[in-house]
């Protein structure tokens, strides 16, 4: 049996332990979303937080968990009377493949048995085992956008449909959902990133004392798992315990209406959509007062709850990164105290209830708190600033479990969080508002609180051409205007789902039906009683139901639109930089990576100038990490037109063997010279046939103006067998022409 990592061992990350507590406390709040580079211990924390909650009884032999004092009433396995044999087990923590099939997610139906016995036959999925426990999503960004919609589907109704061909099967699916996500490779969808309660961002520690310490632990639960988790079981069965508290205080914690005020206040003073926002935020600021042992919630359960809340509900494009300005969310709390005082007679909200319960002894989510933490402040954020070596730690000499959390803090019961700390995707100052910035990367002032002058007040320069200052660096982003028109691959292909080429799908119009080859997909019933109907006489049939065989079930041929590499091959040389010529081309690109981004391609860039090409971004899915190194590429030099389309067959070729089902779309933006190099016309024409027979379809952007024109270009698309569109084209095209396809 394989012993997890302790919950409570898990060192640093504040932001995350609190999040997914809080969700523990109150499942309503809708789930968490912990983004963070690679190695910050995001699964280990998950995995461990089933082990925290309550125990579940069920109805005995029922496979979707009912409840047995409130039983599902349309439970396949039901109906089940109240006060049903129970048993009793630990929450599940299920754990959704990235490449789950979606039968797998929803529950497949044995649709030979429907159609020739008439009966529902029906066997749960993932949904169906996470009800009442954890559903987890590794690499939820990477999940097929259907999985995402059935998940997210589920997690808002608490139920999971499964509708074929006449035939529909509901039970109740109400999961904690919880996604980890690499923002390196790729981001949700807006609304996708809306439908998770909270998010936070977590970073690898810098102090070189943390980090020593999370390697002892890991070292020390490889070699003896059992006895690592052994010692950590006290501080673990203490959170847990106070999960179990906090569960019962929740009903008893009262909402004032003035905390309603400031969490209002604080949405409209962010801007974000609909009202999702001010729920959200409500349920996690009863869930912290719970958690905190309060009965009622306050200005720092408000500001937790919004921290955690807001960052994700802020983005107005792809190129806008989650986060928080600390200082305006102060600034809005303020304005709504000024504006309405708390009431002390104000019991107002839909929580008023009982009086709360003794806050249980055990640690706090971020090490603070009485038992695990011997002198520690209580509180969210109660960390002492100290790393304690007095040996009363569960590995001797070790930190103390309890004290080490990612560095000083300011201990404020809200989080622990200095307001400039920005931990939660914030930066290290006050941030644009996204409501704020223009299409060109200014302040427009259309909140109507002066975005501009509040970017003055905070020392930072307002934003100019199309480039946007962000945590990390510049991002480039697209003026206004300008769209991209639709390019598409030829023909018919068989890769992910996306929204770009034509492809053999399972979701989308059907165009036919075949004979299933292996496990039977989406049923076609017409077709399938077409192939039945000449064999009834034989088979004995007078009356009663269609009598089927294996071989006579047909599956349904859907054709719908998948997602290709967009691989874009820019000509930076001197000569794409004179009149400016480069700002049109990111301008150009820009447009084409945001439809790229809402056409779910994966993007990769190659860039040439000087003597060679380099690939300024392998194939990812993140637009903003294209933006960013679009905003940083250079120009000067010579024209190696051949080492650029040579670069772009090599990394065509690597990636087939990676993603043999995606299919490339190759943008070679260039004026068409070439003066690197001997015979560098020559070479690029032999490069071009390289490329050609790589089979990947190309388009060729031609970015030369001025009035004397040499069409090498033209000459270029010739030997790539590719179309030929001017720049402007691309980003102003005709209305009536919204599609073009790369075939000759």
């Amino acid at each position: 049996m394989t012993t997890t990592y302790p919950f409570s061992a898990v060192l640093g990350m504040a932001d995350m332990r609190l999040a997914l507590l809080l969700n523990a406390v109150s499942p309503a709040i809708g789930g968490v979303l912990v983004r963070g580079e690679k190695g910050t211990a995001k699964s280990t924390a998950v995995r461990a937080l089933a082990a925290l909650l309550p125990p579940v009884r069920r109805v005995a032999g029922c496979r979707f968990g009912c409840d047995p004092a409130q039983p599902d009433p349309g439970c396949p396995d039901g109906p089940h009377p109240v006060g049903a044999a129970a048993e009793t087990g630990p929450a599940r923590l299920v754990e959704l493949p990235v490449g789950a099939a979606e039968d797998r997610v929803v529950g497949s139906l044995d649709l030979e048995k429907a159609l020739g016995e008439g009966v529902r036959a029906f066997e749960p999925g993932l949904l169906a085992a996470a009800h009442r426990g954890v559903l987890y999503v590794d690499e939820v960004n990477l999940l097929h956008d259907h999985l995402v919609d059935l998940l997210l589907d589920a997690a808002a109704m608490g139920r999971s449909h499964v509708e074929r061909e006449g035939v529909s099967v509901s039970h109740a699916a109400r999961f904690l959902l919880v996604g980890t996500m690499n923002p390196e490779e790729g981001e949700l969808r807006p609304q996708l990133l809306d439908r998770f309660g909270l998010t936070v961002e977590v970073n690898a520690s810098r102090d070189p004392e943390i980090r020593v310490e999370v390697v002892r632990r890991r070292l020390a639960a490889d070699a003896d798992p059992a006895g690592f988790a052994a010692r950590w079981a006290d501080a673990d069965a203490q959170i847990a315990a106070q999960v179990a508290a906090a569960r019962r205080r929740l009903s008893g914690v009262r909402l004032p209406d003035a905390a309603l005020r400031q969490i209002a206040e604080v949405c409209a003073a962010f801007d974000v959509d609909g009202m999702r926002a001010d729920i959200v935020t409500a349920r996690t600021a009863l869930a912290h007062a719970a958690w905190e042992g309060r009965d009622r919630v306050t200005g720092d359960d408000v500001r937790v709850a919004a921290r955690l809340a807001l960052p994700h509900r802020r983005r107005r494009d792809p190129f806008d990164t989650p986060g928080l300005d600390e200082k305006r969310l102060d600034e809005a709390l303020q304005r709504a105290q000024d504006a309405h005082p708390d009431d002390p007679d104000d019991d107002g909200g839909p929580y008023d209830g009982g009086p709360a319960g003794p806050r249980p002894d055990g640690p706090d989510p971020d090490g603070g708190g009485s038992a695990g933490n011997p002198g520690g402040s209580s509180g969210a954020g109660g960390e002492t600033g100290e790393h304690r070596r007095d040996g009363n730690g569960p590995d001797g000499d070790s930190l103390d479990p309890a004290d080490v959390d990612g560095g000083d803090r300011n201990g404020s019961g809200s989080g622990g969080h200095d307001p400039g700390a920005g931990e939660s995707g914030g930066a290290d100052g006050p941030e644009p508002h996204a409501a704020d910035v223009d299409a060109d990367g200014d302040f427009s002032g259309v909140d109507g609180r002066g975005g501009r002058r509040r970017r003055a007040e905070a020392g930072q320069p307002s934003g100019t051409g199309n480039d946007r200052e962000r945590e990390g660096g510049r991002v480039a982003v697209p003026r206004g205007g300008l769209r991209a028109r639709l390019l598409t691959a030829p023909g018919v292909g068989d890769g992910v789902p996306g929204r770009r080429s034509r492809a053999r799908t399972g979701r989308g119009r059907t165009t036919g039906a075949r004979v299933p080859n292996g496990r039977v997909g989406a049923l076609h019933l017409p077709a399938t009683i077409r192939a039945a109907a000449p064999h009834q006489a034989a088979r004995g049939r007078l009356a009663g139901p269609l009598r089927l065989r294996p071989d006579d079930v047909r599956e349904a041929v859907r054709e719908g639109r998948e997602g290709n590499l967009v691989l874009f091959v820019v000509d930076a040389s001197g000569s794409m930089g004179a009149r400016q010529r480069m700002v049109t081309v990111k301008d150009a690109v820009l447009a084409l990576l945001t439809d790229a981004y809402q056409r779910r391609d994966k993007v990769a860039v190659i860039a040439f100038r000087g003597a060679g090409a380099r690939t300024v971004l392998p194939a990812t899915s993140s637009v903003l990490a294209a933006s960013t190194r679009l905003a940083e590429l250079p120009t000067g030099g010579r024209t190696p037109l051949a080492e650029g389309l040579l670069a772009a067959a090599d990394l065509l070729r690597v990636e087939r063997l990676r993603d043999p089902k995606r299919r490339p779309l190759v943008l070679v933006v260039t004026d068409g010279r070439a003066t690197a190099g001997t015979r560098p016309l020559d070479r690029a024409a032999g490069a071009a046939a390289i490329l050609a027979a790589a089979g990947a379809p190309c388009v060729v952007v031609d970015c030369e103006s001025g009035p004397v024109r040499l069409n090498l270009a033209r000459r270029l698309a010739t030997q790539l067998h590719a179309p030929l569109h001017p720049l402007h084209a691309l980003t102003h095209p005709d209305p009536r022409d919204l599609a073009v396809s790369v075939a000759t």
